[in-house]
Protein backbone atom coordinates (compact mmCIF):
# COMPACT_ATOMS: atom_id res chain seq x y z
CA UNK A 1 0.00 0.00 0.00
CA UNK A 2 1.38 3.37 -0.95
CA UNK A 3 0.64 5.16 2.32
CA UNK A 4 1.85 2.20 4.37
CA UNK A 5 5.06 2.11 2.32
CA UNK A 6 5.63 5.79 3.04
CA UNK A 7 5.17 5.25 6.74
CA UNK A 8 7.54 2.29 6.70
CA UNK A 9 10.21 4.46 5.05
CA UNK A 10 9.82 7.10 7.79
CA UNK A 11 10.05 4.40 10.46
CA UNK A 12 13.18 2.92 8.89
CA UNK A 13 14.84 6.35 8.74
CA UNK A 14 14.07 7.03 12.39
CA UNK A 15 15.37 3.62 13.44
CA UNK A 16 18.55 3.94 11.37
CA UNK A 17 19.26 7.45 12.69
CA UNK A 18 18.66 6.33 16.28
CA UNK A 19 20.95 3.34 15.81
CA UNK A 20 23.72 5.53 14.38
CA UNK A 21 23.52 7.94 17.31
CA UNK A 22 23.50 5.01 19.73
CA UNK A 23 26.59 3.42 18.19
CA UNK A 24 28.38 6.77 18.09
CA UNK A 25 27.58 7.37 21.76
CA UNK A 26 28.90 3.93 22.73
CA UNK A 27 32.12 4.41 20.75
CA UNK A 28 32.64 7.83 22.30
CA UNK A 29 32.01 6.50 25.82
CA UNK A 30 34.46 3.62 25.32
CA UNK A 31 37.11 5.99 24.00
CA UNK A 32 36.60 8.36 26.93
CA UNK A 33 36.82 5.52 29.46
CA UNK A 34 40.03 4.27 27.87
CA UNK A 35 41.54 7.74 27.79
CA UNK A 36 40.65 8.32 31.46
CA UNK A 37 42.13 5.00 32.61
CA UNK A 38 45.37 5.86 30.81
CA UNK A 39 45.46 9.29 32.39
CA UNK A 40 44.97 11.10 29.10
CA UNK A 41 41.65 12.63 30.15
CA UNK A 42 40.72 14.32 33.48
CA UNK A 43 37.96 12.61 35.47
CA UNK A 44 35.80 15.76 35.30
CA UNK A 45 35.86 15.58 31.52
CA UNK A 46 34.92 11.91 31.74
CA UNK A 47 31.94 12.81 33.95
CA UNK A 48 30.75 15.33 31.37
CA UNK A 49 31.12 12.81 28.61
CA UNK A 50 29.21 10.25 30.67
CA UNK A 51 26.35 12.71 31.06
CA UNK A 52 26.39 13.32 27.33
CA UNK A 53 26.43 9.61 26.64
CA UNK A 54 23.50 9.08 29.02
CA UNK A 55 21.54 11.80 27.27
CA UNK A 56 22.24 10.22 23.90
CA UNK A 57 21.17 6.81 25.14
CA UNK A 58 17.96 8.25 26.58
CA UNK A 59 17.30 9.95 23.22
CA UNK A 60 17.63 6.62 21.42
CA UNK A 61 15.26 4.92 23.88
CA UNK A 62 12.78 7.79 23.54
CA UNK A 63 12.92 7.50 19.75
CA UNK A 64 12.05 3.81 19.89
CA UNK A 65 9.24 4.45 22.35
CA UNK A 66 7.83 7.36 20.33
CA UNK A 67 7.97 5.57 16.99
CA UNK A 68 4.54 3.87 17.30
CA UNK A 69 2.99 7.15 18.45
CA UNK A 70 4.53 9.08 15.56
CA UNK A 71 3.34 6.39 13.16
CA UNK A 72 -0.21 6.66 14.46
CA UNK A 73 -0.14 10.45 14.22
CA UNK A 74 1.19 10.21 10.65
CA UNK A 75 -1.58 7.81 9.68
CA UNK A 76 -4.17 9.99 11.38
CA UNK A 77 -3.00 13.00 9.38
CA UNK A 78 -3.11 11.03 6.13
CA UNK A 79 -6.58 9.69 6.87
CA UNK A 80 -7.97 13.11 7.82
CA UNK A 81 -6.77 14.51 4.49
CA UNK A 82 -8.32 11.60 2.60
CA UNK A 83 -11.61 12.02 4.46
CA UNK A 84 -11.65 15.70 3.50
CA UNK A 85 -11.25 14.69 -0.16
CA UNK A 86 -14.33 12.41 0.11
CA UNK A 87 -16.54 15.44 0.72
CA UNK A 88 -18.78 16.01 -2.35
CA UNK A 89 -18.11 19.70 -1.85
CA UNK A 90 -14.37 19.25 -2.38
CA UNK A 91 -13.38 21.57 -5.27
CA UNK A 92 -12.35 18.93 -7.82
CA UNK A 93 -15.37 16.71 -7.12
CA UNK A 94 -17.73 19.66 -7.31
CA UNK A 95 -16.21 20.71 -10.63
CA UNK A 96 -16.47 17.15 -11.93
CA UNK A 97 -20.14 16.97 -10.94
CA UNK A 98 -20.87 20.33 -12.60
CA UNK A 99 -19.00 19.68 -15.84
CA UNK A 100 -19.26 15.90 -16.22
CA UNK A 101 -22.17 14.59 -14.12
CA UNK A 102 -22.15 11.20 -15.79
CA UNK A 103 -18.48 10.72 -14.97
CA UNK A 104 -19.10 11.89 -11.41
CA UNK A 105 -21.79 9.25 -10.84
CA UNK A 106 -19.57 6.61 -12.42
CA UNK A 107 -16.70 7.59 -10.11
CA UNK A 108 -18.83 7.45 -6.97
CA UNK A 109 -20.09 3.98 -7.91
CA UNK A 110 -16.56 2.83 -8.75
CA UNK A 111 -15.44 4.14 -5.35
CA UNK A 112 -18.10 2.10 -3.58
CA UNK A 113 -17.08 -1.02 -5.49
CA UNK A 114 -13.34 -0.55 -5.01
CA UNK A 115 -13.63 0.23 -1.30
CA UNK A 116 -15.68 -2.91 -0.68
CA UNK A 117 -13.14 -5.06 -2.51
CA UNK A 118 -10.27 -3.41 -0.63
CA UNK A 119 -11.85 -4.36 2.68
CA UNK A 120 -12.19 -7.97 1.55
CA UNK A 121 -8.56 -8.38 0.45
CA UNK A 122 -7.05 -6.23 3.21
CA UNK A 123 -5.93 -3.26 1.10
CA UNK A 124 -6.20 0.41 2.18
CA UNK A 125 -9.95 0.91 1.79
CA UNK A 126 -9.99 4.68 2.37
CA UNK A 127 -7.19 5.38 -0.10
CA UNK A 128 -8.86 3.10 -2.64
CA UNK A 129 -12.19 4.92 -2.32
CA UNK A 130 -10.61 8.36 -2.68
CA UNK A 131 -8.51 7.19 -5.62
CA UNK A 132 -11.65 5.94 -7.36
CA UNK A 133 -13.51 9.19 -6.66
CA UNK A 134 -10.74 11.17 -8.38
CA UNK A 135 -9.50 8.74 -11.03
CA UNK A 136 -11.43 10.39 -13.87
CA UNK A 137 -11.19 14.07 -12.90
CA UNK A 138 -9.37 14.69 -16.19
CA UNK A 139 -12.63 14.09 -18.02
CA UNK A 140 -13.89 17.44 -16.74
CA UNK A 141 -11.61 19.12 -19.30
CA UNK A 142 -13.50 17.71 -22.33
CA UNK A 143 -16.56 16.00 -20.82
CA UNK A 144 -18.62 15.50 -23.99
CA UNK A 145 -16.01 13.25 -25.55
CA UNK A 146 -17.02 10.57 -23.03
CA UNK A 147 -20.19 8.54 -23.52
CA UNK A 148 -21.55 8.93 -20.00
CA UNK A 149 -21.76 12.70 -20.50
CA UNK A 150 -23.34 12.70 -23.97
CA UNK A 151 -26.99 12.53 -22.93
CA UNK A 152 -28.95 14.33 -25.62
CA UNK A 153 -25.79 15.69 -27.19
CA UNK A 154 -24.13 14.92 -30.52
CA UNK A 155 -21.11 12.65 -30.30
CA UNK A 156 -18.04 14.83 -31.12
CA UNK A 157 -16.10 11.71 -32.12
CA UNK A 158 -18.20 11.66 -35.29
CA UNK A 159 -16.06 14.54 -36.56
CA UNK A 160 -12.70 13.07 -35.50
CA UNK A 161 -10.48 10.34 -36.87
CA UNK A 162 -9.94 7.21 -34.74
CA UNK A 163 -6.40 8.36 -33.95
CA UNK A 164 -7.61 11.78 -32.85
CA UNK A 165 -10.34 10.22 -30.73
CA UNK A 166 -7.86 7.86 -29.06
CA UNK A 167 -5.56 10.78 -28.28
CA UNK A 168 -8.40 12.73 -26.67
CA UNK A 169 -9.60 9.70 -24.68
CA UNK A 170 -6.14 8.87 -23.33
CA UNK A 171 -5.43 12.53 -22.55
CA UNK A 172 -7.88 12.47 -19.64
CA UNK A 173 -5.32 10.59 -17.56
CA UNK A 174 -2.57 13.15 -18.18
CA UNK A 175 -5.00 16.02 -17.62
CA UNK A 176 -6.21 14.38 -14.42
CA UNK A 177 -2.65 14.21 -13.07
CA UNK A 178 -2.16 17.90 -13.89
CA UNK A 179 -5.37 18.85 -12.06
CA UNK A 180 -4.45 16.66 -9.10
CA UNK A 181 -0.99 18.17 -8.75
CA UNK A 182 -2.39 21.67 -9.06
CA UNK A 183 -4.81 20.87 -6.24
CA UNK A 184 -1.98 19.26 -4.23
CA UNK A 185 -3.70 15.94 -3.80
CA UNK A 186 -1.73 13.31 -1.85
CA UNK A 187 0.85 11.51 -3.97
CA UNK A 188 -0.79 8.05 -3.51
CA UNK A 189 -4.02 9.44 -4.99
CA UNK A 190 -2.14 10.98 -7.93
CA UNK A 191 -0.46 7.62 -8.54
CA UNK A 192 -3.88 5.94 -8.77
CA UNK A 193 -5.06 8.58 -11.25
CA UNK A 194 -1.95 8.03 -13.37
CA UNK A 195 -2.14 4.22 -13.22
CA UNK A 196 -5.85 3.46 -13.46
CA UNK A 197 -5.65 2.65 -17.18
CA UNK A 198 -2.03 1.52 -17.23
CA UNK A 199 -1.01 0.96 -20.84
CA UNK A 200 -4.41 -0.46 -21.86
CA UNK A 201 -5.57 -0.43 -25.45
CA UNK A 202 -8.39 1.92 -26.48
CA UNK A 203 -10.04 -1.03 -28.18
CA UNK A 204 -13.02 0.63 -29.89
CA UNK A 205 -11.01 3.23 -31.81
CA UNK A 206 -8.17 0.79 -32.50
CA UNK A 207 -10.60 -1.59 -34.18
CA UNK A 208 -12.26 1.29 -36.01
CA UNK A 209 -8.89 2.44 -37.36
CA UNK A 210 -7.93 -1.10 -38.38
CA UNK A 211 -11.25 -1.59 -40.16
CA UNK A 212 -10.79 1.68 -42.05
CA UNK A 213 -7.28 0.68 -43.15
CA UNK A 214 -8.14 -2.92 -43.91
CA UNK A 215 -5.21 -4.14 -41.80
CA UNK A 216 -4.27 -4.12 -38.13
CA UNK A 217 -2.70 -0.74 -37.38
CA UNK A 218 0.09 -0.12 -34.87
CA UNK A 219 -1.27 -0.34 -31.33
CA UNK A 220 1.20 2.23 -29.98
CA UNK A 221 -0.97 5.18 -30.96
CA UNK A 222 -4.03 3.63 -29.33
CA UNK A 223 -2.66 2.79 -25.91
CA UNK A 224 -2.64 4.80 -22.70
CA UNK A 225 0.82 5.98 -21.72
CA UNK A 226 0.46 5.75 -17.94
CA UNK A 227 2.30 3.38 -15.65
CA UNK A 228 0.72 0.02 -14.89
CA UNK A 229 -0.81 -0.23 -11.40
CA UNK A 230 1.96 -0.44 -8.82
CA UNK A 231 -0.28 -1.20 -5.83
CA UNK A 232 -3.33 -3.26 -5.03
CA UNK A 233 -5.27 -0.04 -4.48
CA UNK A 234 -4.54 1.19 -8.02
CA UNK A 235 -5.36 -2.25 -9.44
CA UNK A 236 -8.71 -2.33 -7.63
CA UNK A 237 -9.59 1.08 -9.06
CA UNK A 238 -8.63 -0.10 -12.56
CA UNK A 239 -10.87 -3.15 -12.23
CA UNK A 240 -13.73 -1.20 -10.60
CA UNK A 241 -13.59 1.36 -13.42
CA UNK A 242 -13.91 -1.37 -16.04
CA UNK A 243 -16.46 -3.41 -14.08
CA UNK A 244 -18.77 -0.46 -13.45
CA UNK A 245 -18.81 0.41 -17.15
CA UNK A 246 -19.43 -3.23 -18.10
CA UNK A 247 -22.22 -3.62 -15.58
CA UNK A 248 -23.88 -0.37 -16.62
CA UNK A 249 -23.91 -1.23 -20.33
CA UNK A 250 -24.83 -4.93 -20.01
CA UNK A 251 -28.09 -5.62 -21.84
CA UNK A 252 -28.94 -8.47 -19.47
CA UNK A 253 -29.27 -7.28 -15.86
CA UNK A 254 -29.30 -10.79 -14.39
CA UNK A 255 -26.69 -11.73 -11.80
CA UNK A 256 -25.11 -14.39 -14.02
CA UNK A 257 -24.81 -12.02 -16.98
CA UNK A 258 -23.35 -9.26 -14.80
CA UNK A 259 -20.73 -11.62 -13.37
CA UNK A 260 -19.88 -12.83 -16.87
CA UNK A 261 -19.36 -9.22 -18.00
CA UNK A 262 -17.16 -8.42 -14.99
CA UNK A 263 -15.06 -11.54 -15.54
CA UNK A 264 -14.62 -10.67 -19.20
CA UNK A 265 -13.25 -7.16 -18.61
CA UNK A 266 -11.10 -8.43 -15.74
CA UNK A 267 -9.62 -11.19 -17.90
CA UNK A 268 -8.82 -8.60 -20.57
CA UNK A 269 -6.77 -6.59 -18.07
CA UNK A 270 -5.02 -9.68 -16.73
CA UNK A 271 -4.22 -11.09 -20.17
CA UNK A 272 -2.86 -7.70 -21.25
CA UNK A 273 -0.44 -7.73 -18.31
CA UNK A 274 -1.94 -4.67 -16.68
CA UNK A 275 -1.91 -6.17 -13.17
CA UNK A 276 1.52 -7.78 -13.38
CA UNK A 277 3.21 -5.12 -11.23
CA UNK A 278 0.43 -4.56 -8.70
CA UNK A 279 1.05 -7.39 -6.19
CA UNK A 280 -2.51 -8.61 -6.80
CA UNK A 281 -2.70 -12.37 -6.30
CA UNK A 282 -5.13 -14.61 -8.15
CA UNK A 283 -7.21 -14.88 -4.99
CA UNK A 284 -7.28 -11.07 -4.69
CA UNK A 285 -8.51 -10.75 -8.26
CA UNK A 286 -11.15 -13.43 -7.77
CA UNK A 287 -12.35 -11.75 -4.58
CA UNK A 288 -12.64 -8.42 -6.38
CA UNK A 289 -14.60 -9.99 -9.24
CA UNK A 290 -17.10 -11.56 -6.84
CA UNK A 291 -17.54 -8.32 -4.89
CA UNK A 292 -18.03 -6.24 -8.04
CA UNK A 293 -20.43 -8.73 -9.65
CA UNK A 294 -22.58 -9.01 -6.53
CA UNK A 295 -22.79 -5.26 -5.96
CA UNK A 296 -23.48 -4.43 -9.61
CA UNK A 297 -26.17 -7.11 -9.82
CA UNK A 298 -27.85 -5.61 -6.77
CA UNK A 299 -27.85 -2.20 -8.44
CA UNK A 300 -29.30 -3.59 -11.67
CA UNK A 301 -31.90 -5.84 -10.01
CA UNK A 302 -35.44 -5.91 -11.40
CA UNK A 303 -37.90 -3.70 -9.57
CA UNK A 304 -41.45 -4.56 -8.70
CA UNK A 305 -44.02 -2.86 -10.91
CA UNK A 306 -46.73 -1.71 -8.57
CA UNK A 307 -50.35 -2.02 -9.82
CA UNK A 308 -52.26 1.14 -10.53
CA UNK A 309 -54.43 2.43 -7.70
CA UNK A 310 -58.07 2.45 -8.93
CA UNK A 311 -59.00 4.94 -6.24
CA UNK A 312 -56.26 7.28 -7.38
CA UNK A 313 -57.37 6.91 -10.99
CA UNK A 314 -60.95 7.65 -9.98
CA UNK A 315 -59.97 10.76 -8.12
CA UNK A 316 -58.04 12.05 -11.11
CA UNK A 317 -60.88 11.41 -13.58
CA UNK A 318 -63.74 12.49 -11.40
CA UNK A 319 -65.15 15.97 -11.63
CA UNK A 320 -65.97 18.25 -8.74
CA UNK A 321 -68.56 16.77 -6.42
CA UNK A 322 -68.10 13.20 -7.73
CA UNK A 323 -65.57 12.09 -5.09
CA UNK A 324 -67.26 10.56 -2.08
CA UNK A 325 -66.13 11.83 1.30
Amino acid sequence: MATEAGRRVVSDVVLLTSACFGVAALVLAFAALTATSLGWLPRESFRQLAVGFGGGLLAVIAAFLMLPVLGRLSRLGDDVRLLELCDPGAPLLRELNDRAPGTYQHSITAGTLAEAAARVIGADALLTRVGAYYHDIGKSVRPYFFTENQIGARNPHDDASPAQSAFIITAHVREGVVLARRARLPEPVIEIIDQHHGSSLVTYFYRKASAACGIAVDEAGFRYDGAKPQSREAALVMLADAAEAAGRTATDSGAVAIERAVRKVTATKVDDGQLAESCMSESDIEAAVLVYAKMLASVRHARVEYPDDPAAEGSEDAGPGEIEP
